[in-house]
């Protein structure tokens, strides 16, 4: 019980459990959570775009015979952050290509709808942008 309620505080702490997270390559294209049950997609299309077209990619995704993908909240995409690594900040053998740059998030910023939160995968930070910029996506489900 310990060492769970220890990563969960830690989590919340610096917003991310890469480390206590239980991925498995799945072998199809995927990475699932096992504690979570969520499904990664584990390479992206190396493909920048605005925060719209991101949405219409990752609804349109058919990976490992699904097609109910979508982009991934900001708690979401900063729990595959691995903090020890960097450049990029992610497990590169789960997720091979990564970019060392942002990965758009499904959510706008609060107070200002023009801007939409990112993770940035070169060290990890949680930020926002303009929706009309270009970063990349990985599409959860």
């Amino acid at each position: 019980m310990f060492p769970r309620l220890f990563c969960g505080l830690a989590m919340m702490l610096v917003y991310s459990g890469a480390w206590c997270a239980a991925l498995q390559d799945n072998g199809d294209g995927t990475v699932i959570d096992l504690t979570t049950g969520r499904t990664w997609q584990q390479v992206d299309d190396d493909t920048k775009r605005n925060w719209k077209d991101a949405h219409i990619y990752c609804d349109g995704l058919s990976l490992g015979d699904k097609t109910d993908w979508r982009l991934p909240n900001p708690t979401e995409l900063a729990s595959i952050v691995v903090y020890q690594t960097g450049n990029p900040s992610i497990d590169d053998a789960l997720f091979p290509s990564t970019n060392s740059s942002g990965y758009w998030s499904a959510s706008s910023m609060a107070g200002d709808s023009s801007k939409a939160w990112y993770v940035d995968f070169h060290h990890g930070p949680v930020d926002f942008n303009s929706k009309k910029k270009s970063h990349y996506a990985r599409c959860i489900r």
